[in-house]
């Protein structure tokens, strides 16, 4: 029976160690809250705002290679070619050609090809 004695021991003494945790952990949360409201510019509404970040300014593109690291094509090169899509600007004049702004487009690879007809040859 003595286990019995000192597991109620047990269980008095630690409602009575949470029951002053409890309270300690309060006062400790009210006093923080108050700091907090106490501080200026909390008054405003909760989060204090993020300084600005500064932008970087976009430069304009002067030259552009259609290789793997191309992600968009420049206007300059779709004026310059007619062509939208990396794809068909690698397919006419190849992944290493080199557009340059002010410049007229690179030689293609091979000269467009003559559309064949489909009729019968003359004879």
């Amino acid at each position: 029976m003595p286990n019995e004695k000192l597991q109620s021991d047990i269980e008095r003494l630690a409602r009575g160690f949470a029951a002053e945790v409890t309270r300690l952990v309060a006062e400790a949360i009210v006093s923080e809250v108050q700091a907090a409201m106490a501080r200026p510019g909390a008054a405003g509404g909760g989060r204090a705002r993020a300084a600005p970040t500064r932008r970087l300014q976009a430069s304009q593109v002067e030259r552009w290679v259609p290789d793997r690291r191309a992600r968009r094509v420049p206007n300059f090169v779709i004026q310059a070619t007619g062509l939208s899509t990396k794809r068909e600007i690698v397919d006419r004049y190849g992944e290493h050609a080199i557009f340059q702004r002010g410049h007229p487009a690179p030689p293609p690879l091979r000269a467009a090809a003559a559309p064949r007809s489909t009729g019968e040859a003359d004879g």
